[in-house]
């Protein structure tokens, strides 16, 4: 899934945080609702203005940002 079709990253809306197009609803608002089970039916239901590929350009999007995350071991 191409997640920039359906998420912007705009210095105007939320301090610049991603959000979905169109909305104020943040990646990291969405994935917080993920973490504390809700489903997507739950998500829909309370938030009617996203669609399904919404959520599921967070999840690419999270996908991307971890894939492109870099770690570094520390020895002591």
């Amino acid at each position: 899934m191409d997640w920039q079709e359906r998420i912007e990253v705009n210095p105007k809306i939320l301090l610049g945080k991603p959000v979905i197009k169109g909305t104020r609803l943040s990646v990291e608002f969405l994935l917080e609702l993920m973490a504390e089970r809700w489903t997507h039916e739950q998500i829909l239901s309370n938030y009617p203005q996203l669609s399904p590929e919404d959520i599921w350009a967070v999840l690419a999007y999270a996908t991307d940002a971890i894939k492109q995350e870099k770690v570094y071991p520390v020895t002591v």
